[in-house]
């Protein structure tokens, strides 16, 4: 990469992707699966990593499937060469059956009324692969074996019979398999159960399926003997933990998050920064403005709490983040200067790490991840160094 395209994706803030990470990651997957097959989950742009770079490396590397959320999602790879199969983990207009035959897009088959309208819109000759979806304890979408077996069981097995669809596999998706509180080791345990009580049901009344799967991130740490046909990797893929009650041992985070000093002031006793003057100078301190805001992906809620990293050391933000920018406390980094490179977030930091960010905001590190703004450029590095790079907003 030429030093005038760095400086270019590099000058305001910007994601690094460590494609050994990811390399390494797949490998341990691909190990802890077994005789499954792994299914990468790259819906979200890969969880914000980048979808296209993504998908072509695991492609690279063996990958069995892709998972996304929508039909966008899927048709972007198709359309940029990715043959891999795809599975679609949720809704899509039953109108959109001929697209979905002719791009061999496979997709949730989650009620009886849902596959009647795929069959009807599905062209003569180009019938849907479908995955059917069981709802265990989930409580999203699915036959409901939870409350209805026999009519989850009944209504599956008409699918069989309609014209325009093709039942290829089986799946179901764990609500608390990441926690390990006794109430809900038992409600994974029961939700697995019935996964297997419809899986064997349906082989026994004569219906087949080359895929069945049910383990998630935190099911395939936690229960690697339920791995079946096919494992979907997510969080574990982009090296995060699925929750603080999943240990995840020998991953490596994919993704840190840098932007840099714009400007730096000095505050005195009783002045106010920014909106709102909630953050209020006690002493005299040193303030730098940093390039990087809410809209980049930043979360407002870590006004006055979050902590970045300059020169290895602790820089805690101060005042109302804003949407473009924010401040921190430099004080005691006097080699703090304009320009200089600032990690938000990242493996092995001063400041905060991104589950440190996601507890701080409330929320979870998937949030995060998949919450950096398309206009913070994405560079790829191999073996430490930028190899190539996309920038949302040059097309």
């Amino acid at each position: 990469m030429e030093q005038a395209e760095l400086c270019y994706l590099t000058g305001r803030c910007w994601a690094e992707i460590d494609l050994d990470a990811f390399c390494h990651n797949f490998e341990q997957i691909q190990h802890n699966a077994g005789k499954a097959s792994v299914c990468a989950v790259i819906k979200a742009d890969a969880y914000g990593h980048g979808d296209l770079v993504v998908a072509n490396l695991l492609s690279s590397l063996g990958a069995a499937w892709f998972a996304a959320a929508a039909l966008p999602e899927a048709l972007r790879l198709r359309r940029h060469g990715i043959t891999t199969p795809i599975l679609l983990l949720g809704y899509t207009d039953p109108a959109q059956a001929p697209l979905l035959a002719q791009y061999n897009i496979t997709q949730a088959l989650f009620s009886l009324d849902y596959a009647k309208a795929l069959s009807a819109a599905a062209l003569p000759g180009h019938p849907v692969p479908c995955h059917l979806k069981v709802d265990t304890g989930m409580g999203r979408i699915g036959f409901d074996m939870r409350r209805a077996p026999q009519q989850a069981l009944q209504q599956m097995e008409q699918c069989y019979a309609l014209k325009g669809i093709r039942i290829t596999g089986i799946f179901q998706h764990f609500a608390v398999a990441d926690s390990l509180a006794p109430a809900d080791i038992a409600y994974t345990e029961q939700q697995h159960a019935l996964f297997c009580q419809a899986v064997d049901t349906l082989k026994a009344n004569g219906h087949s399926f080359k895929t069945c799967h049910c383990c998630n991130s935190a099911a395939q740490l936690l229960h690697p003997e339920w791995g079946m046909d096919l494992v979907r990797a997510g969080v574990i893929l982009y090296g995060c933990q699925p929750s603080s009650d999943v240990p995840l041992q020998g991953y490596r985070q994919t993704m840190t998050v840098k932007t840099r000093i714009s400007y730096i002031k000095e505050l005195d006793p009783g002045e106010s920064i920014s909106y709102g003057c909630t953050f209020t100078a006690s002493k005299p301190m040193r303030i730098a403005t940093c390039c990087i805001g809410y809209a980049d992906g930043y979360p407002r809620s870590l006004s006055s709490k979050g902590v970045l990293t300059i020169h290895g050391k602790p820089a805690p933000v101060v005042g109302r983040v804003c949407m473009d920018q924010l401040m921190v406390d430099v004080t005691a980094i006097p080699e703090a200067k304009p320009q200089d490179e600032v990690i938000v977030f990242g493996p092995g930091q001063a400041g905060d790490s991104v589950d440190d960010i996601a507890q701080k905001a409330g929320t979870i590190n998937y949030e995060i991840l998949c919450g950096m703004s398309r206009r913070m450029p994405r560079l790829y590095l191999v073996e430490g160094k930028p190899a190539s790079a996309v920038d949302y907003l040059q097309g």
